[in-house]
Order: structure tokens, then C-alpha cells, then sequence
């Protein structure tokens, strides 16, 4: 089923003149765009998503709100996939009940609460997912640390009241995620598998914050081998199955290259080839966005898989997109660092319009999900059955 657009002119109205058409232009472009992936949905696969939509919606880094019509581009995005992770969601879920709302009556969402703490940052992460395709087997949780096994990182611990001679002291710290990990159980067709959607700790490139990132990516891994490999009998399926993994999310990855990529592929995490390194991303493109997977089902297949581009045709790097949309620009570039003002309109305009889309691209995958063959094979050898589909 298309996306509901059906309540489009009343969404847009109060708008300024042309808007309609413009969005409704724009969303055919898109869709011409995508048509490729649009067209690779099939009852045989699944079309697997992770997408940081940057601060959705709250608007307090003083960008302005995002545009009626932007819901309406996100949602043409998503629809491409069976089931898209979502990371920075905010408190306020009505950003994300506009985008379910165009998506139409097939699709649902499962959210986790916000995270406290700066570190948190109030966010929410989401898996949005289409019904017809995908199945939630009833099983979702946040994942916590064990003790002796939490985040370790060092912190600088300011000198009491009162004593403003004494030098703040460094102290190690152990500590939960900073953004609680989020996991929930799907199957869809025959492939059953537990998705964990993250947003690791930024902190900085260097020193003690960049360990504790470091530090979140092997914890994590470490977390999951070791919870698959136990192979607790609560967790095998009637045919003995393993639980299959897959980790996805915005793990602010430097560099193919980096250690943060290093502790990603460790203890059996693998990142498939199709979207490996620099394979599905152009120059200037950023490493953050990954998807690695931690299979036992020996009929695990990935099929494709890319990286979509945001811009090509909503808020594009044109003059006549900068001219149409510079009324809804900030005066001024909000950001309180020096380092990183916008000193131009061109650059205020490159920045505002991440608050628009995001300054993250959905990374995708396409599974195989049609294990029929192998079943019957394995039942006309006379073996036991494997796990059945939804």
C-alpha cells in the first residue's frame, strides 16, 4: 500500500503559495529517485534500516522547527524499508506519529524512554516497521551492563566549596551506556533474528572521551557473543536454533580504519561486505551509521545493500532552493562554538537543512528471508525441521 498522502493539502495548509505543489513535485522526485530500492521490496527479503533523523523534533538547538512538508519527504524515505531504527527521537513523539500517520495503517512503531543524563541527551530510539512484512515476537528490553563488565572512564571531579586552592582530581568511573541500548525480537518470512538499535557516546576524537566510545562499542559486543554463545535453552528456538544478532545505530564510527571500527568487528561481529568501509559511501561521507551482524543461521544471506542520499531531491544545494526556503532560516547561525558558525548564508543554509532531513543518511541492507527450500531439502532428507516463518 502507498503512503497515505491523502491528508497532504490539509497538513501544508497556511503554508505560503506553492508549497503544495512543491511538496507534492518533490515527493514525485523522490520516488523516481528510489525507484530501484522501491522496486527491490518483495515478499523474499527484507529491507533492513538504521537512520539517525537528527533531534526529532524539538528544536532546541534553535534551528526552527522542522517544515510540514519535511515529514512528508522522511516518510517517502522510510517507506523504501520493511523496518527502519530510528536513533534521536525525542520526548515529544508527535514528530514521529505525523511520520506514521503518512505511512499508513500496515506500519507501527515500538519505542524505548528517554535517556536522563547529559550524556542522554532526552533522546528516544525507535524501530518503525511494516506489519505485512514484519512480525514482533513479543520479546523487547533494554540491554544492561552486568557488574564487573560496565563501561569503564575517567572524569575530572571539581574541588569542594570552599577549597578553591585544590586542583580538580581525575577519577575512573564504571557506568551504564550513556543512551541505553534498546533490543527487541523480530522475524520476517523464516529468518528470526534480535535487532539492537544504539547511539554511542560522541564525547570527542581524543582522549578519555574517545576511550569511554571505544569503551561502549566493546562492551556492547562483548555483551551479545557472550549471550549468544551460553546458548541458554531459553533462548533456542524448537528446532535448537541460536537467537541470530544484528547491531545497527549511529556508533560514531571514525573511520573504517579506526579502532572504534576495530571494537565494532570483534568477537564475531562481522559488517557485511555490501556496506563495508568505504563500498556504499562517497567522499566526505562519515563512518557513524553501521550494521553489523552476529549470524548462527548458516542460510543467512545478504543480498545488497546501500546508503541513501538525502539531498538529491528535497532541500537541495541550488540557488533556487536557498532562495525558497531563506525565510524559515535563524537569523543567525545559534551555535554557541566560534569554531563552527555558519559565516555564510550558504553555510547557515547546509546547516539549517540538516535540521530539515538530518545529517544522517538510512544505511540498508536487503536479507534473504526465503528459507523454503532449505526446510523441505532438509525434511525430504529425513532431518529435523528448522524454525517455520511468520
Amino acid at each position: 500500500m502507498s503512503n497515505n498522502y491523502a491528508g497532504m493539502r490539509r497538513a501544508l495548509a497556511g503554508q505560503p503559495k506553492g508549497t503544495i505543489e512543491r511538496c507534492a513535485q518533490r515527493l514525485l522526485d523522490i520516488r523516481k529517485t528510489l525507484t530501484p530500492l522501491r522496486t527491490q521490496k518483495k515478499d523474499s527479503s527484507l529491507l533492513l534500516a538504521t537512520w539517525n533523523i537528527r533531534d526529532f523534533d524539538s528544536n532546541k538547538f534553535g534551528f526552527g522547527p522542522r517544515l510540514p512538508e519535511t515529514f512528508s519527504y522522511i516518510a517517502e524515505m522510510i517507506a523504501c524499508f520493511d523496518l527502519v531504527a530510528i536513533q534521536e527521537v525525542n520526548r515529544d513523539l508527535s514528530a514521529l506519529e505525523k511520520v506514521m500517520k503518512i505511512l499508513g495503517r500496515e506500519w507501527d512503531y515500538i519505542a524505548t524512554d528517554t535517556t536522563a543524563g547529559s550524556g542522554g541527551n532526552s533522546e528516544r530510539m525507535a524501530f518503525v516497521y511494516n506489519t505485512e512484512k514484519v512480525w514482533f515476537r513479543k520479546i523487547a528490553g533494554e540491554v544492561v551492563l552486568p557488574e564487573g563488565h560496565l563501561v569503564v572512564s575517567s572524569t575530572k571531579v571539581k574541588a569542594p566549596k570552599g577549597q578553591p586552592d585544590v586542583e580538580p582530581k581525575t577519577v575512573e568511573m564504571e557506568q551504564q551506556f550513556a543512551r541505553s541500548r534498546f533490543l527487541v525480537a523480530f522475524q520476517s518470512g523464516w529468518f528470526r533474528f534480535s535487532l539492537c538499535t544504539v547511539h554511542i557516546y560522541y564525547g570527542a576524537d581524543s582522549g578519555e572521551q574517545l576511550k569511554r566510545r571505544i569503551g561502549e562499542i566493546q562492551h556492547l559486543v562483548e555483551f551479545f557473543a557472550a549471550r549468544q554463545d551460553e546458548a541458554s535453552s531459553q533462548e533456542l528456538d524448537f528446532s535448537g536454533a541460536v537467537e541470530n544478532y544484528i547491531l545497527l545505530g549511529d556508533f560514531n564510527v571514525v573511520s573504517p580504519e579506526h579502532e572504534t571500527m576495530k571494537a565494532l568487528k570483534s568477537h564475531g561481529f562481522v559488517v557485511p561486505a555490501e556496506i563495508d568501509g568505504k563500498k556504499v559511501r562517497k567522499l566526505g561521507d562519515h563512518f557513524y551509521d553501521q550494521i553489523a551482524v552476529r549470524v548462527k543461521d548458516k542460510r543467512f544471506k545478504v543480498m545488497t545493500g546501500g546508503l541513501i542520499d538525502l539531498y538529491t531531491d528535497v532541500f537541495r544545494s541550488t540557488d533556487e532552493d536557498r532562495a525558497l526556503y531563506a525565510g524559515f532560516l535563524p537569523k543567525s547561525d545559534p551555535e554557541g562554538d566560534p569554531k563552527f558558525k555558519a559565516k555564510t548564508p550558504e553555510a547557515l543554509y547546509e546547516k539549517w537543512r540538516t535540521w530539515q532531513m538530518s545529517d544522517h543518511a538510512p544505511l540498508w541492507l536487503e536479507i534473504d528471508t526465503d528459507f523454503t527450500e532449505s526446510y523441505l531439502q532438509t525434511i525430504a532428507a529425513g532431518g529435523p525441521p528448522g524454525p517455520k516463518p511468520s
